[in-house]
């Protein structure tokens, strides 16, 4: 009988590195698109498994559009159906201009629980975690946004730009709110505790939002605090979405607000990568 000499150990090795050895495809490596896409994905599953995240972008709109028309519709405009073709332009900015300082307090919640470090070790475009989660938030806005425009319905508002005008509202506020969002992003990054975000972004929001021309017409304040309002980017945003409703368009105004949202992406998304890189 013929028996058949067992390898030898260098025969073996050499049969394991000629496998090894074998040309795979390397795989593509994930656009920055994808993998935002990808944690955006991942912000909408937090939501699923926490639907008590929603409570901010359901309760919120209906509380503030239900309280400011009924408590100054007839003082300020003699009915609340007068009052409410005013507010409903003005409650939608202030609304989901609001809930963005959620952003920052979701991201530093991340962060202290050490996810982002993990994060940081994937082969991928490094500001891709920080922008799906702000693509994430855009689902949210939005969800903000009908709910503010569907109540305002049901209270009599009738924007006489139609549907277009409607939609072209609430892309802008989208668009707005996406970049006011690296504000908070930033804070994120630079305070410990979500405590210290909420009140450094209501610090922030709060003048802005009742310093404005959301509420009432600033030809009755007073002239200081009309020079603020003058100036300030919610004014301007909410002065070209009323312009939509009525079907006008703003361009002067619409000018200021696309000029406000490149500068906060600009100058607060690289410092936000920044602290990122550094701090984590």
């Amino acid at each position: 009988m013929t028996t058949t000499p067992a390898p030898t150990r260098d025969a073996s090795v050499s049969a394991v590195a000629d496998v090894l050895r074998m040309p795979e495809p390397r795989p593509a490596r994930p656009s920055a698109l994808s993998t935002s896409m990808a944690f955006g994905h991942r912000a909408l599953l937090k939501i699923k498994h926490v639907p008590e995240q929603l409570f901010d972008v359901t309760m919120f709109p209906i509380m503030f559009t239900l309280m400011f028309t009924f408590l100054f519709g007839g003082a300020l405009a003699g009915s609340t159906e007068a009052y409410v073709q005013f507010l409903i332009p003005g409650i939608l900015v202030q609304t989901v201009v609001m809930i963005t300082m959620y952003t920052g307090l979701t991201l530093n919640k991340d962060i202290e629980k050490g996810v982002f470090d993990r994060f940081r070790s994937l082969p991928i475009w490094r500001p891709s975690p920080l922008v799906g989660a702000l693509f994430g938030d855009i689902v949210r806005y939005t969800i903000a946004s009908i709910i503010v425009m569907i109540l305002g319905l049901v209270l009599g508002f009738r924007p006489e730009g139609g549907p277009i005008a409607v939609l072209a509202s609430i892309a802008l506020l989208l668009l707005f709110s996406f970049s006011l969002s690296w504000v908070w992003t930033m804070f994120a990054m630079l305070m410990r505790t979500e405590q210290a975000v909420m009140g450094a972004s209501m610090f922030i929001l709060f003048p802005l939002t009742f310093a404005s021309n959301i509420f009432v017409d600033p030809a009755t304040m007073p002239s200081w605090l009309r020079a603020f309002v003058d100036v300030n980017p919610i004014s301007a945003l909410v002065t070209t979405i009323r312009a939509f409703c009525a079907g006008e368009f703003d361009g002067g105004q619409l000018s200021v607000v696309l000029l406000w949202c490149a500068g906060f992406v600009v100058l607060f998304g690289p410092l936000t990568m920044r602290l990122y890189n550094r701090k984590h």
